[in-house]
Parts: structure tokens; sequence; C-alpha cells
């Protein structure tokens, strides 16, 4: 595989002194590449010496980037949030960051395991899961996974609700005012499915999408091929429809990942990496299995630091919850017989130090890491709570990170191809079993709190209120528009102070698509000025997007005289 070279200890390539000089190069199947739009060559076989230096780079331009610091003032659960030991977005991405270098460490290491089965072996030996390999693919995945959330908007979930509530309701009313004496049942019936289809891309804001227009077409941050392929969750286009259950890519399209704007893009990637249409990046499965299993215990927890939910109260809703999702995966068959020499809360604490979550019914799994949890929080007279969630997120996490590593190992054909359409940890085994109870118990007792959908409320009503203060620049006509964003004089005096209050990066990317669309005809089936307008739909969602929550809020009390 290599050519009188071999791994150090740290993971760097280490020669001869007769070939100081060589340059280690190894086969391509995990798709990892220092190729990107601007600079590097795609190679048949790539250089550990050029991933090296184009990864570290990819990790610096991230980490310095104004959307990763933007996170420690996004809502991860509740929003505006003055409690700082309850997480942001930031601290959130850095907790999944740790979780998928976990699972990635596991998988190119699993191969020397004890107890490896002789197919785990064959599967590392034939996609080349190697020492050599295992620090780049861990790199990739540890800046995925502090990527994955920059697209949100302020106030989480909701707020991506609210913007697209808004377009949907809005988009098509302010584009007739373009269009003099047409009814919109006569303007339907003059767009073309590809113009429709672009309305339906500007009216669905998708945090996941906006992340990868956000890195590339806004920040220009000019990543590998590779580390944006990482944070490309679904490969659905935002003007196609979603499928049916069933039909092929079904999982792998359920939700939008990247814009029309970003289509151009996304297409050269593919091609750059050997992606087929619809099919993911393998990095992509690993962080969005870190994400699962961080979110899935860390919003319990916030629910808990914030008094909505005790230690008792949560133990006894998880227990529950996990024996009503095994029977809702029909995963109880024949439990019968188990559940009487099952581990319980009651277990004494001898036969409880001993235990091993490997050797637990599948009926128990839940009350053993509860019944462990609770004798360590019993050792703790100063930080129970604390002691309890500790040894829950441990008991937790260490199971479903092997789980998902050797889901990846077991189906690495598929995975490695990016046609795997399914998430690591959703196979209805006691692993799923267990995410699905923390996240099915933390939507139950934390986001339908009375505080939470309060502040859900508050978020939705500052984001319409910014939309609908900026709302006047979807009326304009393009030429009128345009001298808005270009001079600096206007006769439009509400809409040129309104303008100028978005950022100029966020204009110039709008002006660049124009006149791109103009000189380039991207898209020979779209009239001009429909394109347009998609584009000035994208340039109010980039603005109101890339909010923090408290830079919203002012905002919106600025426009209301608050």
């Amino acid at each position: 595989m290599f050519d009188k070279t071999h791994p150090t200890k740290h993971g760097a390539t280490q020669t001869s002194v007769k070939t100081s000089k060589a340059v280690q190069k190894v086969e391509n199947k995990l798709k990892l590449s220092s190729q990107r739009v601007i600079g590097s060559k795609s190679d048949a076989k790539i250089s550990i010496n050029k991933l090296q230096f184009a990864f570290e780079s990819d990790r610096g331009r991230i980490l310095n980037s104004a959307a990763v610091r933007r996170l420690q003032q996004k809502t991860q659960v509740f929003p505006l949030e003055k409690n700082s030991a309850v997480r942001s977005r930031l601290t959130h991405s850095l907790e999944v960051m740790q979780v998928g270098r976990f699972i990635a460490q596991n998988i190119c290491s699993a191969s020397e395991a004890e107890d490896c089965s002789e197919k785990t072996k064959q599967a590392c030996v034939d996609y080349l899961i190697s020492p050599a390999l295992s620090r780049y693919l861990e790199t990739v995945v540890e800046m995925s996974c502090i990527l994955h959330d920059v697209g949100n908007p302020p106030f989480g979930h909701f707020g991506e609700f609210a913007i697209s509530n808004w377009f949907k309701k809005n988009a098509r009313k302010f584009y007739l005012n373009q269009v003099s004496d047409v009814s919109e049942q006569a303007l339907r019936a003059r767009l073309n499915e590809q113009e429709l289809a672009l309305f339906n891309d500007a009216e669905h804001f998708e945090g996941n999408a906006q992340a990868i227009r956000l890195v590339h077409s806004l920040m220009g941050l000019n990543l590998t091929y590779t580390q944006v392929a990482g944070i490309l969750k679904y490969t659905r286009c935002g003007t196609e429809s979603k499928p049916a259950k069933g039909q092929p890519f079904d999982y792998l399209k359920k939700k939008v990942g990247y814009y029309y704007s970003e289509q151009a893009y996304v297409q050269q990637l593919n091609v750059a990496l050997d992606i087929q249409p619809s099919h993911r990046h393998p990095a992509a499965y690993i962080m969005e299995a870190a994400d699962d299993i961080s979110y899935c215990i860390a919003d319990i927890e916030d629910a808990v630091e914030k008094n909505i939910m005790s230690i008792a109260a949560l133990q006894s809703a998880l227990e529950t919850e996990y024996l009503n999702v095994l029977a809702s995966f029909n995963s109880d068959q024949s439990m019968g017989d188990e559940a009487s020499h099952s581990v319980t809360t009651h277990i004494d604490q001898h036969e409880l130090a001993i235990a091993k979550y490997e050797d637990i019914p599948k009926r128990q799994k839940m009350a053993y890491l509860c019944a462990r949890a609770s004798s360590k929080a019993a050792k703790d007279s100063i930080r129970k709570d604390n002691a309890y969630l500790l040894e829950l997120r441990v008991g937790m996490v260490i199971p479903l990170v092997a789980h998902a590593s050797q889901r990846f190992l077991d189906n690495i054909k598929e995975v490695v191809d990016g046609s795997f359409n399914h998430a690591l940890l959703e196979d209805q085994s006691p692993e799923h079993a267990l995410s699905q109870t923390f996240k099915n118990v933390a939507l139950k007792y934390a986001f339908s709190h009375k505080e939470v959908e309060t502040r859900e409320l508050q978020g939705y009503a500052i984001i319409n209120g910014l939309l609908d203060a900026f709302s006047p620049l979807l009326s304009l006509e393009h030429a009128s528009f345009n001298a808005l964003c270009t001079t600096s004089d206007s006769d439009f005096q509400l809409e040129s102070r309104l303008i100028k209050r978005i950022g100029n990066k966020h204009i110039a990317t709008y002006l660049s698509a124009i006149k791109s669309i103009q000189h380039n005809a991207k898209q020979p089936h779209v009239s001009f000025q429909v394109e347009e307008y998609y584009y000035r739909c994208r340039l109010l969602q980039d603005h109101i997007s890339g909010m923090t929550d408290q830079f919203a809020l002012d905002e919106y009390a600025m426009f209301k005289v608050i």
C-alpha cells in the first residue's frame, strides 16, 4: 500500500533517510481529497502530505469563521437563555465533535481490536481504513460536526419553520406586485414547471441547505470538497419533490440538502469526489450519528439544569418510554423469560459494578443504565444530579458509539459508496431504542414545556416582524432594486434605508448571482424575472438566518420602537 513509508505513532508519515523526499500516496476509496474550487487539482491517488496541509487549512478556516463564532449566541433548545450552563449551538457542536471523533477512531482502529471479526478486518483492508488515513478521516468528521449547525437561523428549529412559513404566505404575493394586472391563478398558468420549482425552493428554508450556501456562496471559505461533503447530510435539491416512502433514496432525500443556488457547486463536488447523484460522503454518516447521540441526552440534561425535570421523574420517564419504544419496534418478542432474570434498578452494588452492558437483556438496558447512574449519584454527597447525568451520559454514549461504528463497518460497501439509505443508529436495535427514548422524553418534557413554547412564540413573532419590515425590498422591480444595491442615490426612501441594514457580503453575493444569470443563462427554462426574484428571496433569508438570537431581538425592538 505504501512506498517505503510507514506511519508514526502520531499518525504522521515517516520515511527513511534515503527516501526522505518521497511523497506517500494511497488509493482514494474513502473519498478523501485536497481538491477545492480554487486550488489543488484532482489526483488518481491522494498524497498524504497534501491531505495534512489541506485539512489543517480547512480546520483553520472553519474555526476562525464568523459563522462558528455566532453559534455561541444561537439557540439549542432554550432561546435567549441567560444560564450559561445551558447549551448554545456552539457548545452543542463541540460535544458533537467529540462524539464524531470517537466514532471515527472506533472505525479506524476496529481491525486492531481483540474481538474484531474476520469480516470487519477484511472490510478495513478492502476500504483502506488504515492508520495512515485515520487522522484525516477524524479531522474531516470533527470539522463536519463543528459546521453541521452553522446554517440554522435564530430560535432553533422553530426559526426554520418561521422563515419557511412567512415565504410560503408572502413570496408569490410580493412577486405579483411586479407583474401588473395578473391574478395569482393567471400567474401560475404562466409559470412553467421549472419556475414553479424555483418558487418551491425559495419557500422552504432548511438549515442543512443554508450551511452549504453559507460556507460556499456567502463566506467563500473555499473548503476542500471532502470537507463540504461531510456536512451534505441530505442529497435532495430544493427544486426536487420529496420522494414517497419506499422510493429510492427516500431517507437520503427526506429533507432538502442544498438549494438551487448551490446546485452547480454540489454537482461539481460530486464529480470531483466521484459521488453519484443522490449519494452521500461516508463522513456525513458519522457526523449524523454523532449529532443524534449528542443531542438526545444533551436536551434532557438542559431540562434538568433548568429544573424542568427532576432526576426521579427523568428516570421513571426513561424506563417507561424505553419499553414503549421497544414495543413499537416489535423488539420485545420472546422477552418474557428475560425479564425475570434482568438487571433492575434494585440490583446490589457488587453486581452492578461487575455487570456489562452487552450482557444485559434488551428489555432492561435502560433500567441498567439508570441503575448505574443512581449508584454513582449515591456516592456523591455534593453533586448528586451532576453525578447521575454524567454516568448516564457515559453509559449511553459508549454503546451507541460502538453500535454506530459497527453499523458503518457492517455496511461499508454501501456507506463508502454513499448509497446506504439509512442513518447508522436507526435499525430498530436496542441502541436505536435508547437514542429514540431520550429524544421522545426530551420532546415530551423539554420541548413542550411552557417556557420553551413561550420563547418559541416570541421567536416566531420576531422573525415574522423582521421579514415584514424588510418585505418592501421584494416589491420593487429589478431595475429599481439593482439601483438600491449599486448606488447611493434612490427615490425609494424607505427601501434605501432597509438595504443598508443588510450585510455587504450578502448584497455582493446577490449581485454576483444576478451577473452570472445575465451572462451565462444558467437556467434556460426560467425567465430572468423569476430567477432574479429567487435570489432576492435568498438575500432576505441570508440576512435573517445569519442573525444571532439577541441581534434578531435587538433589530425587532428597533423596528417596533420598543
